[in-house]
């Protein structure tokens, strides 16, 4: 069991490692295997945000040599589910989970789009400088 679990996180780590490469590829994939552009750019989305999760946390690690990283994403992602759920509720009147995992989902992947890109460019900028 512990070596299948082993073998699990290599995979994971290697897919990590460079995550808008697999953007890529399943969204190739997707739109092959569908025929529908709009569906393959959600698919990739949606596994392609699990990968930054991870890699975003590993990045906070290097760079500000603190674990927290992981916990700080899974908070902001809790508060916007409170937030986006109170607004549901106030304009609705009942909450509908699943929209709203959605679209803290999607807009998860643009923001850590964005950290991840600016969290290299830190990483490199302080692996240069400490040369």
């Amino acid at each position: 069991m512990n070596g299948l679990f082993n073998i699990l996180i290599h995979i994971y780590a290697f897919t990590a490692a460079v995550p808008f490469l697999w953007f890529f590829v399943l969204w190739i994939g997707a739109y092959f295997w569908h025929r529908d552009g709009k569906r393959a750019t959600k698919l990739a989305m949606d596994v392609t945000t699990l990968l930054l999760i991870g890699c975003v946390s590993v990045l906070f690690k290097q760079i500000f040599g603190s674990s927290f990283g992981f916990f700080l994403i899974l908070l902001f992602f809790l508060i916007g589910y409170g937030l986006l759920g109170n607004f549901q509720y106030r304009v609705k009147g009942k909450i509908n989970h699943a929209r709203i995992v959605r679209l803290l989902w999607r807009v998860g992947f643009l923001t850590l789009s964005a950290i991840y890109l600016l969290f290299v460019i830190i990483g490199l900028g302080k692996s240069i400088l400490s040369v």
